[in-house]
């Protein structure tokens, strides 16, 4: 194996995980991460489909994650009061929620156990590629040089520019994202989902462990905002927005009243990616929502981040250089990824229904949801597997 070394470029969800799955390979692994710290603190409640659970077992991160997540047995959807049960997999792992600040400590030791290097304050600028290696510019003046340089720096990706700087950038959804663990007390079973669609705004909500009720808000908003823009407008402020929207719904209202200037955690806005015309060029490559972010509405992004991580170590691993390890890598996911953003675009665009919309889908979502195959729908992509131990052939691997 001639790839030996890597530099990852982001140390949120991906970073990490891209980096265990390295250190598997073989490959020495150091991670450099913008921000001055770990990033425990940020973000909210994240879904874990059964197919990242599956590629978080292959890491060995899967039982820890599990020792710390909700499952989701059941879900529902409301529309107005009409309420239905949707159609679940019964031989599958339920869906786990865990706070992404948990879900990130999970990582980050199985990281450091594993023998990977973690360097903060490293905001990459440049880069610039020689014949056995390519060498990483941060602001701070300092460098790094590696085999290859991974970007898993998320939707506004710096490498995603340095590989194209015709890249698209994330596409705004319309909405921002919000999450809070409120103390109320619902008539409701644990390990139930409940998506609602209230009169002016989606949301969801669940009973957690304590009884309280943790939930998510999608908030129509005409301009997107940074997660820092979001942080910087006073909670007071975002609270009174969130009342005015779900005033009147329920259980929306009560949830809204009862969420504290404490509890509220803005996520800024919604994005999800075009098609990336360029994953690679040369020695960089992208993984997770830098390449492939699609909507919160399919439960994926986690795990198909988790789920790339793999198949480009898998390709690192078994393949003889960057060029056709990288192509393989993109061979292996592309129509996978791009399949599931094309569905979450679609569920996205019922989230924002107008007033004739809305009236169709109290009348017609109730009989699709109860039609609903989604063994024919959602099996092959909840029971995709990776096997890790298969060897990655150029020829073949676009057909795995």
């Amino acid at each position: 194996m001639s790839i030996t070394t890597a530099l990852v470029v982001g140390g949120g969800i991906a970073g990490p995980t891209t980096a265990i799955a390295l250190r598997r390979a073989g490959i020495a692994v150091t991670v450099c991460e913008a921000y001055p710290g770990p990033s425990d603190g940020i973000g909210s409640t994240l879904a874990i489909a059964p197919n990242g659970m599956a590629a978080l077992d292959v890491i060995g991160a899967g039982d820890a994650v599990r020792a710390i997540a909700i499952p989701i047995i059941r879900t529902a959807v409301s529309i107005g009061h009409a309420v239905i049960d949707l159609p679940g997999l019964s031989d599958l792992e339920p869906q786990q929620m865990v706070d992404r600040g948990d879900l990130y400590r999970v990582l980050r030791e199985r990281a450091v156990d594993a023998g990977v290097v973690f360097e903060y304050g490293r905001r990459l600028v440049s880069a610039g590629e020689e014949p056995d290696g390519i060498t990483a510019v941060f602001a701070d003046g300092t460098t790094a040089t590696a085999d290859v340089l991974i970007g898993a720096d998320g939707v506004h990706s710096t490498v995603r520019t340095l590989i194209d700087p015709n890249a698209p950038g994330a596409g705004y959804t319309g909405l921002l994202g919000f999450g809070a663990a409120v103390d109320v007390r619902l008539d409701a079973e644990p390990g139930l989902m409940h998506f609602a669609f209230g009169s002016r705004a989606y949301y969801l909500y669940w009973v957690l462990p304590d009884g309280r009720t943790a939930w998510g808000v999608n908030l129509p908003a005409r301009a997107p905002m940074s997660l820092t823009e979001a942080r910087a407008v006073p909670a007071e402020q975002w609270l009174r927005t969130l009342r005015e929207t779900y005033a009147g719904d329920e259980p929306g209202e009560v949830l809204a009243q009862a969420t504290t200037a404490d509890s509220l955690i803005p996520l800024g806005a919604i994005h999800i990616m075009p098609p990336v015309p360029h994953w690679y060029r040369g020695r960089m490559v992208l993984v997770g929502d830098a390449v492939h972010a699609p909507s919160n509405s399919t439960g994926q992004g986690a795990s198909l981040a988790v789920e790339s991580a793999l198949e480009l170590a898998r390709c690192l691993r078994d393949l003889p250089d960057p060029e056709s390890a990288f192509a393989a890598y993109e061979g292996l996911r592309r129509e996978r990824v791009e399949t599931i953003t094309r569905r979450g675009a679609r569920l996205n665009h019922r989230k924002t229904p107008g007033p004739l919309l809305r009236r169709v889908m109290r009348t017609v979502m109730p009989l699709m949801f109860r039609r609903m195959d989604l063994e024919k729908q959602l099996g092959s992509e909840l029971r995709y597997r990776i096997d890790w131990d298969a060897p990655v052939r150029v020829s073949t691997a676009a057909r795995e």
